[in-house]
């Protein structure tokens, strides 16, 4: 339709473009505003990297297990120059009574650990509790330099997920979106959306999360969808601001595209044996994480020295995906060491990647200027041809279901099947026989009664079963409704909203994620405790409910 579009005359490519922009899109219509350009971005922001510029003290610190959480140390704040630090450090720590917890008591301004969010009382009820969580969750535009943290400043507010999640999150914020939108908090989604498109500017992606040591990684690309949403909440043209920001974006993903040989890969770009070029989940280091160290290095002490990088490296291109972790991505789901993220092309990834290259032919389609014509071809062509070789490879009409693919084979890794398979559905790249497929088999299979299942595989991992997640079943919802599966999504809706009110009337919390096979149970797995706030949990919470009020579809 758009590669149609794109061959008619200007003022039908713009009413068709804007067609395809709405259907993107999620949320509600509101009152147009002014369109205003992001800030600019910093031109040589200051970074703080704990575990180079604290050199053994870094190491010494984590390993001592002085903080039970690994992310406590590389968000505390020193006080003097990390060199001199490090070199005091040296000097010291061999000496009679050095005591490193003393050392780092007097050297460091430790992260503020908030007790749980708010306990306002479950009288008020969920949804008004939810609302009233949004100013506890905001955080205020940072300086232009944070001396000495690994905070990097940013120049709106923004909602964190809560916990010990005290920055803004990539793929997070667009189900936080979903739920500013529906309080009416247009203004606090444009800024989410400005911080993103500077960071975009100065980085060439967005980072994780807004800390140094995310830097190296992204998340699940979902600007596009949050541009979308916000286009929808207000006009068109209210999208025209981060159309630079979409396309720089996209050309982070498509780094190393030119030239990639068939069954090889650069960076995130893969080619398949038979020519067509995906995406996978990566991350430009191989050492273990900073904010996960103690576990990553546990973790490489169990392979071979040969072999740590390359674990490592799986290990931060799961965390990217967003998904860690999951049996989803192990060879042996009992196994974590046994990681082959890098090794696949993901569903959910390239669907997000299809929908960003169709916002970007749509937005320039609808602007009109010169130039424009041709490139919105050049996007429309190459979601296309995305969406075909995704559909190839990933779709198994015997068994009904998408999965993820091992981009070197060609094969598919249907032993594992996960919610991951519900992404062509919400981006629109399946067909009506695919989507009946899905749903057929997600009523069967997935369904529990707290709602969907994230797997069926129990590993003891934060992203299997027994545990739900809101991103998902808002993906499933959105997804099935697309395809007129309306009972079912009505039916997922409704058991995970009773589920967050059951653990809300018992505990006056809204959770990270939730087992939906035993309502009365807390969901486990992972590599800390269970966080309550909850961003993601917050916003689909609030969008299922507007439009169960209003009778509208999800999206």
């Amino acid at each position: 339709m758009l590669l149609d579009a794109c061959a008619r005359t200007v003022a039908a490519t713009r009413a068709l473009a804007l067609a395809t922009l709405l259907a993107l899109a999620a949320g509600c219509h509101a009152a147009a505003r002014r369109a205003t350009s992001p800030p600019p971005a910093p031109a040589a922001p200051a970074l703080y990297d704990p575990s180079s510029d604290l050199g053994a003290l870094f190491a010494a610190v984590e390993r001592s297990a002085l903080f039970p959480d690994s992310k406590t140390f590389v968000d505390a704040m020193p006080l003097i120059a990390p060199a001199a630090l490090a070199a005091e450090y040296a000097r010291s720590h061999d000496e009679p009574g050095f005591d490193l917890g003393t050392f780092v008591a007097r050297n460091f301004i430790l992260p503020v650990e908030l007790p749980p969010v708010v306990r306002t009382g479950v009288g008020e009820g969920m949804e008004e509790h939810v609302r009233s969580l949004w100013p506890v969750l905001t955080r205020e535009a940072a300086p232009e330099s944070v001396a000495l943290s690994t905070l990097i400043p940013l120049p709106r507010p923004y909602v964190v997920p809560g916990g010990r999640f005290r920055e803004v999150y990539y793929w997070d914020s667009y189900f936080t979106m979903l739920g500013l939108v529906a309080s009416g908090r247009l203004d606090l989604v444009r800024d989410m959306l400005d911080d993103f498109a500077y960071e975009v500017r100065a980085f060439g992606h967005v980072p994780n999360g807004n800390r140094t040591y995310y830097l190296s990684r992204s998340q699940p690309p979902f600007l596009a969808a949050m541009v979308a949403l916000l286009a929808d909440a207000t006009d068109t043209s209210q999208a025209l601001p981060y159309l630079d920001a979409l396309e720089t974006e996209h050309a982070f993903w498509m780094d190393g595209e030119t030239g990639v040989p068939s069954a090889a890969a650069v960076r995130r770009v893969v080619r398949l044996h038979r020519g067509a070029v995906l995406n996978r989940y990566w991350d430009d280091r191989d050492d273990p994480r900073p904010e996960s160290f103690r576990q990553d290095v546990a973790l490489a002490e169990r392979v071979p020295a040969d072999r740590r990088a390359g674990l490592m490296r799986n290990v931060r291109a799961t965390a990217e995906s967003g998904w860690d972790f999951s049996s989803r991505w192990l060879r042996d789901p009992r196994d974590l060491a046994t990681l082959e993220t890098t090794d696949l092309a993901p569903l959910d990834l390239n669907c997000l990647l299809y929908r960003e290259e169709r916002l970007i032919a749509a937005l320039r389609a609808w602007r009109g200027r010169p130039g424009d014509a041709t490139v919105a071809r050049r996007f429309a062509e190459a979601a296309e041809r995305r969406r075909r070789a995704l559909v190839a490879v990933a779709w198994d009409s015997a068994s009904g279901w998408f999965y993820d693919v091992r981009w070197r084979t060609g094969e598919r890794v249907s032993d594992r099947p996960t919610l991951a398979a519900v992404a062509p559905l919400w981006a629109g790249l399946a067909d009506s026989a695919q989507a009946r497929a899905v749903a057929s088999r997600l009523s069967r299979d997935f369904l529990r009664p707290g709602g969907l299942v994230t797997s069926l595989v129990p590993s003891g991992q934060q992203w299997d079963a027994p545990n739900g997640w809101a991103p998902l079943e808002w993906m499933a919802v959105a997804g099935l409704r697309r395809y007129g599966q309306d009972a079912l999504a009505d039916t997922i809706s409704a058991r995970w909203l009773a589920l967050n009110r059951r653990v809300f009337r018992a505990t006056g919390r809204m959770m990270e994620k939730y087992d939906v096979e035993d309502p009365a149970r807390p969901a486990g797995g992972g590599e800390y405790p269970a966080q309550d706030g909850f961003g993601w949990t917050n916003g689909v919470a609030l969008a299922l409910l507007a439009r169960e009020r209003r009778g509208m579809p999800a999206r």
